[in-house]
């Protein structure tokens, strides 16, 4: 298995520092507001690497932390007329409710920053007792960026290109531009803890690495967040954490590509800011994973409207088949251990999807082998006649069977088949402002002028659902009605 390290800029092998254990941590959401889109990509993304390292056998733990105490928290929480931790708690419960109805598995262990004020105190402490850090009289503590040597490796950026980018007016007590937060004095009116510096809190940086050393140790196997967190968050956590322990963080440091939306930055200044909750609401939560996992997951993803659509169609496409599929191995009585067709396709569905996924998680490959599968399952479904029936009917049963073993992983193909095809139906069925009663009424005034062989008349009411975007197939078992949106998979 190859994962691509962030730190030396290549895919490298995976091995664990320790046999089959996999000790794992994702940078989580500071909680003032809804989780948006950007969110759930990471949420989605890791909790994936987590679930498929399991499925080839780590034992994995798996961290993912809330800020749940910060300077944005504080001023949202002014606003609303509450105290910090109270806005931050009831924003936990609201991102766990929009996680669980995106489907995406919950981390082994989630710390709060507020939860380990102790283990951050001692942290600090740690940091000045070895020279890397410093108080001042106000009840501040800085690091001192320029103790260590190494600043800059995982961004790939010297001290002295930083200091151009840094604002020259040092706070209070500070004795380089470049120095960070690791204690912050408490203002008027916030929420703050007692410390050896005074009242205060934690800065944002410490906290993370004050929860790996407390819940996974000195050093992990890997690292992961966005790729706006390498500078300057994952460099201070190296900084922090390497001053402290004399060892290497992370042996490997992953980062997920940034989101935008039809082009542009999300932004709530440009109207284009989407929470997980809207997400939800337009679009179905397979859809939405469908369209994460179809780029890879180091890639910048542009979300266009259009992308949802496709995603749409396809879903519908493999539901579709995977409907037929069941009901052809309920009439013939499939089993997958049975008697099947000799086909490249049933039989490598596991080892192709494990042959991609250990190339650096790639998702987006490990979706497009979809289409082949299902090409050939309806290939199957024509060609089936008496004499093959039972053995189709198997192979359909192993395909059905190989398929949820490994995609199921990517948290796609889950889904009852006939709820999905109905609610999508619903929902296109909606934009077109046509009703399932209208369609059949239309079906059925079809087949009267048929029947009396008015055959202008039947071609004219197939036209007219085809201009209002319905399609109709004449099938040996009735006429059967589609959405020509979802029925192009191209």
């Amino acid at each position: 298995m190859k994962i691509y390290n962030s730190m030396s800029r290549k895919k490298e092998e995976f091995v664990p520092l320790n046999g089959k254990d996999v000790k794992m941590y994702a940078c989580g959401v500071t909680v003032y507001d809804l989780s948006h889109i950007g969110h759930a990509r990471q949420a989605i993304i890791y909790a994936m690497v987590a679930d498929y390292l399991k499925y080839r056998g780590y034992n994995v733990t798996y961290v993912r932390n809330y800020t749940d105490v910060d300077d944005k928290i504080i001023k949202r929480a002014n606003e609303q007329g509450k105290q910090a931790l109270e806005l931050s708690k009831e924003q936990i419960q609201e991102t766990e409710l929009d996680m669980h109805n995106l489907h995406v598995r919950d981390a082994d262990i989630n710390p709060k920053a507020s939860e380990n004020i102790d283990n951050i105190i001692n942290f600090v402490k740690g940091l000045i007792d070895k020279g890397y850090a410093y108080s001042t009289e106000k009840g501040d503590v800085y690091y001192s960026v320029r103790k260590f040597k190494d600043y800059g490796k995982l961004s790939n950026c010297n001290v002295d290109e930083l200091l151009n980018g840094v604002r020259k007016d040092v706070e209070e007590g500070k004795r380089d531009p470049l120095d960070f937060a690791l204690w912050k004095a408490a203002k008027p009116g916030e929420v703050y803890w007692e410390s050896p510096w005074g009242k205060g809190r934690p800065g944002w940086h410490i906290e993370c690495s004050a929860m790996i050393l407390n819940n996974l140790g000195e050093t992990i196997d890997i690292h992961g967040g966005g790729k706006d967190l390498i500078f300057p968050h994952h460099e201070n956590e190296i900084a922090q954490s390497e001053a402290y322990t004399g060892k290497p963080l992370s042996k490997y440091w992953s980062h997920c590509g940034l989101v935008k939306i039809n082009g542009e930055k999300m932004s709530k200044s440009l109207g284009n800011f989407v929470t997980i909750r809207e997400a939800l609401k337009k679009y179905n939560y397979e859809v939405i994973k469908y369209v994460m996992f179809s780029k890879h997951y180091t890639s910048d993803i542009d979300l266009l409207d259009k992308d949802y659509s496709l995603a749409e169609s396809h879903l519908y496409y493999f539901y579709t088949t995977i409907k037929n599929m069941n009901e052809f191995i309920l009439k013939n009585n499939g089993d997958k251990n049975g008697d099947s067709m000799e086909d490249d396709i049933s039989e490598n569905i596991i080892s192709k999807f494990v042959e991609l996924m250990d190339d650096d998680f790639n998702t987006a490959a490990a979706i497009s082998e979809l289409f082949g599968i299902f090409k050939y399952s309806n290939g199957l479904l024509k060609k089936a006649n008496k004499k093959n029936g039972q053995q189709i009917a198997n192979t359909f049963a192993k395909i059905l069977s190989n398929l949820t073993e490994v995609y199921s992983i990517l948290g796609l193909l889950t889904q009852d088949p006939d709820e999905f095809i109905s609610d999508m139906k619903n929902k296109y069925l909606e934009k077109l402002n046509l009703s399932i009663d209208y369609i059949q009424d239309q079906i059925n005034l079809r087949a009267e002028a048929k029947k009396v062989k008015d055959f202008e008349k039947a071609d004219n009411i197939r036209s007219s659902l085809d201009s209002k975007g319905i399609i109709l197939n004449d099938t040996p078992n009735g006429v059967v009605w589609d959405i020509k949106a979802l029925y192009n998979v191209e």
